[in-house]
């Protein structure tokens, strides 16, 4: 029987689709084909007007629920047609769908992207919906990626921090013994740093940090930003840009600042805040890196700067897979575990009662 699967990937960064073949047929995954596909702006600005409480929700979520399902459609197509495999043998399409809610407080969590569109345009059996499984059992819905890092990346006699940097920032922490697992979020990663330089510039992100790098930091707004509750809560926890937004921002710039410096302060806070969550478990050992964060230089740099020499800090390029396609790849495997109807979860990492075979399964 086929090991191929898809996963689709659309973060927060809300820049567009992640679209991966994977062949699960050996130990080590292997990626075949990737394909990127990028939110024309029309699209983009929906997402993101969705993300925060406005007018007329329902209506321009089921719009955009729609337009979504067809673009993850369209980029399973593309992605087969540039692989030469024929869809027959693909035994399903893991989809992430695109969060414009996620209140894990509350039990809730809302992802979009109709499965129902793309199982039917694609003919493939598509599994969606992997955080709401989880909730129903008391825990956050995420992250869900730390189970496919430890099956990838744990190595004994190693301590690893595995680190997402897409809109917001993860940690899976692997240590040496490849027990006890820990993963979780671990505050704002390009969310603010992107929403910075689009209100000046009309620029969807600060490419290798180079405006910021122009800056100062300011070390009194970066206590202040890293006194926020958020960076104190104890594990299971995660977030999203419904908590980090400019609003947010806004709460902490009483004074007039630089925009220039008031990004590298932002760049600092994410470096800050993914090191701060892992050295109270790891003394030492690697950071490694996946997601676009990887390739803000300036961002890549001070997290080499906070974590001093205890640290090596690095891409998962250097362990065998590409850094822009990690949580792709992943919930191709969360598709697999659910079709072998296994668990998806981790309950030390969400905080769930149990073990659950996550998603809905839309036969093809």
């Amino acid at each position: 029987m086929s090991e191929l699967y898809i996963g689709l990937m659309s973060g927060t960064s809300v820049d567009g689709i992640d679209a991966v073949l994977v062949d699960f047929s050996q130990p080590q995954p292997r990626l075949i084909q990737s394909y990127y596909y990028k939110f024309p702006a029309d699209l983009r600005q929906s997402i993101l007007a969705l993300c925060l409480p406005g007018a007329d929700e329902i209506k321009r979520m089921g719009d955009t629920d729609i337009l979504l399902g067809n673009a993850f459609a369209d980029a399973v197509q593309v992605l087969i047609q540039e692989s030469q495999i024929s869809s027959r043998q693909i035994r399903a399409i893991g989809c992430h769908g695109q969060t414009i809610r996620h209140y894990p407080d509350r039990g809730y969590t809302l992802q979009i992207g109709d499965p129902n569109i793309i199982a039917a345009k694609t003919q493939i059996t598509t599994i969606a919906d992997f955080r709401r499984r989880d909730m129903a059992h008391g825990g956050q819905g995420a992250p869900l990626v730390p189970a496919f890092h430890q099956a990838v990346f744990a190595k004994e006699g190693i301590n690893r921090a595995i680190v997402n940097i897409g809109g917001i920032a993860n940690v899976t922490l692997l240590n040496g013994n490849k027990k006890n697992i820990l993963g979780f979020d671990t505050g704002p990663g390009n969310t603010l740093l992107d929403a910075w330089i689009e209100k000046y510039f009309q620029k969807s992100y600060d490419e290798k940090g180079a405006w910021g790098s122009q800056g100062n930091i300011d070390n009194a707004l970066l206590e202040k930003l890293l006194s926020d509750p958020y960076f104190h809560l104890q594990p299971p926890k995660s977030t999203g840009r419904e908590y980090f937004n400019l609003e947010w921002l806004k709460q902490y710039l009483k004074i007039e600042r630089l925009p220039v410096d008031v990004q590298a302060t932002l760049t600092a806070l994410t470096a800050h805040s993914i090191v701060n969550a892992i050295t109270p478990y790891f003394s030492e050992g690697e950071i490694v890196v996946c997601g676009g964060g990887v390739y803000n230089t300036f961002l890549m740099d001070h997290l080499q700067q906070k974590a001093a020499s205890s640290f090596s800090v690095y891409s998962t390029h250097s362990l065998g897979v590409d850094p822009n396609w990690v949580e792709g790849m992943a919930f191709a495997w969360l598709a697999r575990q659910t079709l072998a109807q296994e668990p998806g979860n981790m309950m030390a990492i969400t905080g769930a009662s149990q073990p659950a075979i996550l998603g809905g399964i839309y036969q093809r």
